[in-house]
């Protein structure tokens, strides 16, 4: 397969779980570089997004930032994903018009669709004149961040959830 010179893929990754890590790799593998934008970078960027409402509350967010950067990385380092073919960036996915200033126009946006809110970011893109790529639909999620929150919040085990790198974070960062 022919990758492309830069790819887009993004997620809030609150936390980071093995289907955020399928979905990386599936970017990893159609890129020479791949940009990873956190979306929610700043709880002061967030809009409330109409057919995803939770994504924007609090509780919805409880990872910094920086805690999710280290679980991207230590993530896709950990799956063998060479650190010279990643970049890591803020990605305001409230406020599509500030998009241009966090990552490349010139490259192909990858994205999932699991729901009306998939559907909602791939017109999104394409409005702002994106390229994009749809890698899959589907409607079974069988993991996702909520799972994993609300196991953390129940003091359940929570650990096979996510990749070791990202239990490493969420343990450092005390929320586990």
């Amino acid at each position: 397969m022919s990758r492309y010179p830069v790819a887009v893929i993004h997620g809030r990754f609150q936390p980071l779980h093995w289907g955020h890590l399928e979905y990386l790799l599936a970017g990893a593998e159609r890129a020479e570089l791949l940009v990873v934008g956190i979306t929610n970078p700043d709880p002061t960027l967030v809009a409330l997004e109409e057919t995803d409402p939770q994504r924007g509350r609090p509780e919805s967010n409880p990872f910094t930032y920086y805690e999710r950067y280290l679980m991207v990385e230590g993530a896709l380092r950990d799956a063998g994903v060479a650190p010279e073919r990643v970049r890591i960036v803020p990605f305001p996915h409230s406020f599509p018009e500030r998009l241009a200033h966090y990552a490349p126009r010139n490259a192909v946006y990858l994205l999932t669709v699991y729901d009306e809110w998939g559907d909602t970011k791939v017109d999104r893109f394409q409005r702002l004149g994106l390229t994009t790529e749809v890698m899959w639909r589907r409607t079974d999620k069988p993991i996702s961040g909520s799972r994993v929150r609300a196991a953390i919040a129940a003091g359940q085990d929570w650990t096979d959830l996510v990749p070791p790198a990202v239990a490493r974070v969420i343990k450092e960062a005390h929320h586990g």
